[in-house]
C-alpha cells in the first residue's frame, strides 16, 4: 500500500522555501492486532458515542468541550477551531539549530520521513539535507498537524531528512522526585572494572534488524496453531458489515426505556409528594 502524506506544506530555511511532504515512519501493520468479540454471541464489540439518556449521537452533533474549575464546559464550535490562523500549518521553518547529541532522548515523540514533492524542489532539498548532514546539527521548528502543534526536530537520515517530533518542556515530568532517594555513593571499583568490561565486550554497531519481537512471533505461531485445530472458537466475520443502524436502534430503545422507566418513577414521586413537584416530559 502507498504511503500516504499525513501534512504538505513548505520547509523553509531563510528566505528558502522547498515543498515537502511528510510521511509517518512507522508501520502500523507489522504487529498482531485483535479486536474484541463478545463471548456469548461471538459478535464483534463496536464503540459508539452515546450521551446518557439519549443514545448513540451522531459525529455533526458533538462539540469540544473545555472543563472549567467550576465543573462546567465552554463550548467550542469546529468552525471557532478551524478559524484559529497559524502560519505553522502550512509552513515548517527551520529557525534554530542545534547539535543532534544535545537532545536527550526523553524529548524525542514520534519519526516522519520528509520528502520533496516534486524534482523541482530536489535541489533545494538536497542542499539542506547535505549541509546539516555536515555540519552534524538538527534544525528545530513547529509545524501544526491533525489539530496540534508540534515541536520537530529536522536531520538527515540516509538520502533524506528525517523529523522527529518532540515533547514540550511541560509534557516532561521532573525525575528528581524519583531519583533522590538514589544515594550518590561511588561505585565499588572491582564491580565497576567488571561491569566496564562486559560493556567493552558486548559492544558492537546498532543494528534494530538483529532483535525480534518474541511476543509477537509467538503470537502468531499461537494464531497458526488455533486456525489449524478444527475445535477451535470461531466467530463469523459476516456479523460485523460495518453498518451500526441495527445496534443504533437496539441502543437508541433501551435509552428510549430507561427514559420512559425514570419519568415513570418521577411521576409517582410527584403523585405522593408536594403538588407543586416538578414533572418530566417523556421524549
Amino acid at each position: 500500500m502507498a504511503s500516504r502524506a499525513l501534512w504538505k506544506g513548505q520547509l523553509r530555511l531563510s528566505l528558502v522555501s522547498i515543498p515537502v511532504e511528510i510521511h509517518s515512519a512507522r508501520e502500523s501493520g507489522a504487529r498482531v492486532s485483535f479486536r474484541q468479540i463478545h463471548g456469548p454471541s461471538k459478535k464483534p464489540v463496536r464503540y459508539q458515542k452515546v450521551v446518557q439518556g439519549v443514545g448513540p449521537v451522531e459525529n455533526d452533533d458533538i462539540l469540544k468541550g473545555y472543563e472549567t474549575d467550576d465543573g462546567t464546559y465552554i463550548l467550542l464550535e469546529p468552525d471557532e477551531i478551524d478559524a484559529i490562523k497559524l502560519e505553522t500549518r502550512k509552513t515548517l521553518e527551520l529557525v534554530q539549530f542545534v547539535e543532534i547529541s544535545e537532545i536527550a532522548p526523553i524529548w524525542f515523540d514520534r519519526p516522519y520521513y520528509v520528502v520533496p514533492t516534486d524534482e523541482l524542489a530536489e535541489d533545494a532539498y538536497r542542499v539542506v539535507r547535505d549541509a546539516l548532514r555536515q555540519t552534524g546539527k538538527a534544525g528545530l521548528g513547529q509545524l501544526t498537524m491533525r489539530g496540534k502543534e508540534y515541536l520537530c526536530a529536522i536531520r538527515p537520515c540516509g538520502d533524506g531528512l528525517l523529523l522527529e517530533t518532540l515533547h514540550y518542556a511541560s509534557d516532561i515530568r521532573n525525575a528528581d522526585p524519583l531519583f533522590s532517594g538514589i544515594e550518590d555513593d561511588a561505585s565499588d571499583e572491582e564491580l565497576l572494572e567488571v561491569a566496564t568490561q562486559l560493556i567493552e565486550k558486548k559492544t558492537a554497531p546498532f543494528d534494530a534488524s538483529a532483535f525480534e519481537d518474541h511476543y509477537a512471533e509467538a503470537l502468531r505461531y499461537l494464531i497458526q496453531a488455533k486456525m489449524k485445530n478444527k475445535k477451535t472458537p470461531r466467530a463469523s466475520s459476516d456479523d460485523d458489515d460495518g453498518k451500526a443502524d441495527g445496534d443504533n436502534v437496539v441502543d437508541l430503545m433501551d435509552a428510549l426505556k430507561k427514559s420512559l422507566k425514570t419519568t415513570r418513577s418521577t411521576k409517582s414521586t410527584s403523585k405522593g409528594g408536594k403538588s407543586g413537584g416538578s414533572r418530566k416530559k417523556a421524549s
